[in-house]
C-alpha cells in the first residue's frame, strides 16, 4: 500500500508525528543512496558532484568549483586533497598565472565518473520538474517553513543530497574513516 501524505494520520498518530516520519523517510532514503554510491564507486555525493564539475569544466580552480557547487572553498580543498591522493584529479600551476593552481580530472577520475550511477538528486529534479508550478511552490514553501521551525535557517547547504557532514572530521568516534568525504 502506497503512503499518502495528504491523508489523515491514523487516530493514534498526530500530524506532527506523521511529518517527523516523512522527514525520517527522506533522511533514510538519502542515507541509503549515499551508502550505495560509496560502495559502488568509493565516492560520496559531494565528491562525485565535484568530480563531475571538474570533468565538465576541463581545468578549473578550487574557488571556481566551490562557487559552482555551493560549498566553501575550505570544504572543496579538503575534498580535492583526498581525491588527489586517490589519483582522481591532478593539480598544476597555471601557465598564464603562476599564482593559480588548476585542477583537472585524470583518466582514473573519468573512469570513476563513467562507472558512477546517477545521483539521487538527478532523479528527484526530473520528477520534481514534472510537477505543476503550484505544486512545486507549495512543496518549497512547506520545506522552507520546516527549515524555519527547526531553526535551521543559518545552516549553509549545497544543492545536492547527502547525509554525511561536509567537513573533514578529525575525531573518529566509531572507528569510521574520517576521509570519506
Amino acid at each position: 500500500m502506497k503512503d499518502n501524505l495528504l491523508s489523515a494520520p491514523p487516530s493514534n498518530r498526530t500530524v506532527s508525528d506523521s511529518v517527523m516520519i516523512a522527514l525520517r523517510k527522506i533522511i533514510q532514503a538519502i542515507d541509503m543512496n549515499s551508502k550505495k554510491l560509496v560502495k559502488r564507486v568509493g565516492l560520496t555525493g559531494p565528491q562525485l558532484v565535484i568530480l563531475q564539475e571538474i570533468s565538465s569544466q576541463g581545468e578549473v580552480t578550487a574557488g571556481e568549483i566551490a562557487r559552482a557547487v555551493s560549498l566553501s572553498q575550505a570544504t572543496v580543498t579538503g575534498i580535492l586533497d583526498r581525491m588527489e591522493k586517490r589519483g582522481l584529479i591532478a593539480r598544476q600551476r597555471s601557465e598564464r598565472d603562476k599564482r593559480r593552481i588548476m585542477i583537472s580530472i585524470t583518466a582514473m577520475g573519468e573512469q570513476v565518473l563513467k562507472d558512477a550511477p546517477p545521483l539521487m538528486q538527478e532523479a528527484f529534479v526530473e520528477r520534481f520538474s514534472n510537477l505543476k508550478d503550484w505544486e512545486q511552490t507549495m512543496i518549497l514553501s512547506a520545506l522552507q517553513r520546516l527549515v524555519s521551525i527547526m531553526d535551521a535557517r543559518a545552516i549553509d547547504a549545497a544543492p545536492f543530497l547527502a547525509t554525511n557532514p561536509l567537513v573533514n572530521q578529525n575525531a573518529k568516534p566509531d572507528g569510521a574513516d574520517s576521509s570519506a568525504l
